[in-house]
């Protein structure tokens, strides 16, 4: 664990309208730790006494069903916030939080994160779009869980992913983060073997393909109609 420093914290779209001056204000309030793949940065049901950005790599926010199963809420990518609504209520952590890779984030206090938002409330505004515009997505992916067949599931991460993590090449839409079959599985509430199948239907009907551990889409308005 160690201090963070300014140039950190222009990583993340919270912070993009301050000033050097005023990030300067900020970092020592904020820390950086490490975590291996599969490590857990919180459970659920632990007190609320972080707030986190992921700086490189990412975080899984997951429950377990009644049957035993992890369940994929959310994937952060690099440059988002979570445990942010715990910490902000004063509850518990509602969610596990769990690396999918290597992941490196910066940790907040919950009393040095409302000491930053007391000097800086303009920070609340961008915390609440950002966490609005996040919190509608975990509401339709759980819609989708339990009213959507598995393929227009499968279709609708796909989407959502690409536009989220998304970068155009001359192959199609390259998706920015390694998924594997079971991480699909987990995101969608399906079985490994119903995310591999469905997958191997979408590659021979040309819809993606895989390369070099990253998933392309090749005809996002074909996998559009999946969901409709």
């Amino acid at each position: 664990m160690s201090e963070v420093g300014t140039e950190y914290l222009r990583k993340f779209k919270l912070f993009k309208d301050l000033q050097d001056t005023e990030l300067k204000e900020i970092a020592p309030y904020i820390r950086i730790e490490r975590y291996r793949k599969r490590d857990l940065i919180f459970a659920e049901g632990d007190p609320s006494n972080n707030f986190y950005m992921v700086t490189s790599g990412r975080v899984k926010i997951t429950k377990v069903s009644q049957d035993g199963k992890e369940l994929i809420l959310e994937v952060i990518p690099e440059g988002e916030v979570f445990g942010a609504v715990a910490v902000l209520r004063g509850m518990p952590y509602p969610a596990n939080a769990v690396a999918m890779e290597d992941t490196e984030v910066i940790r907040v206090s919950r009393a040095a994160f409302f000491r930053i938002l007391d000097r800086f409330p303009q920070l609340m505004y961008l915390l609440a779009l950002s966490l609005g515009e996040r919190m509608q997505g975990a509401h339709e992916s759980l819609k989708n869980i339990a009213l959507e067949r598995v393929e227009a599931r499968i279709a609708s991460l796909l989407l959502k992913l690409a536009q989220k993590v998304g970068r155009p090449s001359d192959e199609g839409i390259v998706i920015e983060m390694r998924l594997t079959k079971q991480d699909i599985a987990e995101m969608v509430g399906t079985t490994v073997e119903t995310s591999i199948r469905t997958m191997s239907k979408f590659k021979k009907r040309g819809l993606i393909e895989e390369t070099s551990g990253r998933i392309v889409i090749k005809l996002p308005h074909q996998l559009e109609e999946l969901v409709q």
